[in-house]
């Protein structure tokens, strides 16, 4: 695992962290979760930002302790508050990057920045929403790192943006020993480019799953009043009362398929699941 979090806790006033979770090598993880569940929090206490008050954190298999310099280079970080000088320029970034990290391509970087129509000699004070958030990225993977860290990279652009962001980390991840742990408000995001996603709410995680799981498995029953007191709750997660009677949450919707092919089933999404989750009472 490059990352592996054991019931790490983090007490601020009026929020409680205690969080568990892993991310293996060759995958994208997705963290999500409502505003102010957890999911910077956890970011930061991963990258040493924010200090646990117990707890057990590896990364790239080794106690948070023991990370080197050199292992910390592996890194390709993106935070929504972080970045570097606005009245720098790219150009001025080589000089700078190609100081921070022994593995940074230059040329590369430069040419990368050029075919995302980036200015080279523009300060980011003048650039676009949608530029600084493609040249946060492409600083992340320019010096060779093992593991993409992304808070929210894609909040605030328009589509076009948010698929060059996605096809750059789609080309990260091709040689198969890299990982991503990203965060994001867009499911439509999340649902093109993850392997598994877990949930966070209120500083727990309530539920881990496969992307493909999530989206072939998982579905929403409308149901009577009437129908729901006959009906098998056995597979069903969450439910939700509507002015018709309930919506329900299941993970088995071929079974509710086979079984009670006369009840209206909606395909699961991500969006539905988050609100089911958090928002549903348990069964």
């Amino acid at each position: 695992m490059l990352i592996r979090l054991e019931h790490v806790e983090k007490q601020y006033s009026g929020f409680h962290l205690d969080c568990s979770m892993e991310v293996p090598e060759g995958c994208v993880t997705a963290l999500i979760g409502p505003n102010g569940a957890g999911k910077s929090t956890t970011f930061k206490v991963i990258l040493g930002l924010v200090f646990p008050d117990s707890g057990r954190i590896e990364l790239f298999g080794k106690p948070i302790e023991q990370i080197t310099e050199e292992d910390r280079e592996q890194l390709g970080i993106v935070l929504s508050d972080s970045c570097f000088s606005r009245y720098l320029n790219i150009e001025d970034l080589v000089s700078v990057l190609s100081h921070m990290y022994r593995h940074f391509d230059g040329k590369d970087f430069l040419e990368r920045c050029q075919h995302f129509g980036l200015p080279m000699g523009k300060p980011l004070k003048d650039f676009s929403s949608g530029m600084i958030a493609k040249l946060k990225v492409l600083i992340a993977m320019s010096h060779e790192s093992k593991l993409l860290i992304l808070d929210e990279p894609t909040a605030g652009l328009d589509v076009l943006a948010r698929e060059e962001i996605l096809d750059m980390l789609r080309e990260y991840m091709i040689p198969g020993d890299r990982s991503i742990l990203i965060s994001s408000h867009i499911s439509s995001d999340l649902e093109g480019l993850c392997d598994d996603v877990w949930l966070i709410d209120s500083g727990k995680i309530v539920m881990h799953e496969e992307t493909d799981a999530l989206l072939g498995e998982y579905g929403l029953l409308k149901v009577t009043e009437e129908q729901y007191e006959a009906l098998d709750k056995s597979h069903i997660l969450r439910k939700k009362k509507e002015s018709f009677g309930y919506s329900l949450l299941t993970d088995q919707k071929q079974f509710y398929q086979e079984n009670a092919p006369e009840l209206a089933m909606e395909k699961g999404s991500i969006d539905e699941t988050i609100t089911m989750m958090i928002r549903g009472e348990k069964i």
